[in-house]
């Protein structure tokens, strides 16, 4: 298993659980311990992200690997995945802010939109990655630097 990937996927997971565990604990009216936990929530998507970006820039991206009669349909999914794990990002900024300026009856109608989108898009992420590096081989992995420097 290729280690930044594999790491990335796990703050992913992560961030997922801990927004369901962020959930229950403000369905029981435990504010305090929602509060902490969504924002360990936002530090592992944020980790992430880090990885991601930073893995994009210097060793590049790994193409699809499998079959060519299955290569469409993960590309449909890859981009429906890359969809939702924007509008994801979004929503879970919007959702931070509105909690930390004390927004409460705001942020209480967004956190569940985004809680459902956030939970799609770890389940497609690690679809993804299962697709890229566990079920099939990866293709041919170039960095963003290579790339632009034609190397």
């Amino acid at each position: 298993m290729p280690l930044l990937p594999t790491l990335s996927t796990f703050f992913i997971v992560l961030s997922a659980v801990l927004v369901a565990i962020g959930w229950v604990l403000i369905v029981k009216d435990r504010r305090d311990p929602h509060r902490k936990v969504m924002i360990a929530a936002a530090v592992s998507a944020l980790t992430f992200f880090i990885i991601y970006l930073s893995r994009t820039i210097v060793v590049g991206n790994t193409s699809f690997g499998g079959p060519d009669d299955i290569k469409i349909f993960y590309t449909i999914f890859l981009i429906f995945h890359i969809f939702l794990a924007t509008v994801g990002a979004v929503f879970g900024i919007v959702t931070l802010v509105l909690a930390f300026k004390r927004k409460i009856g705001r942020h209480r109608r967004v956190g569940p939109v985004t809680s459902v989108i956030w939970f799609c898009t770890a389940v497609t992420g690690v679809a993804v990655y299962l697709l890229l590096y566990i079920i099939y081989d990866g293709g041919t992995t170039t960095s963003m630097i290579k790339a632009i420097l034609g190397g």
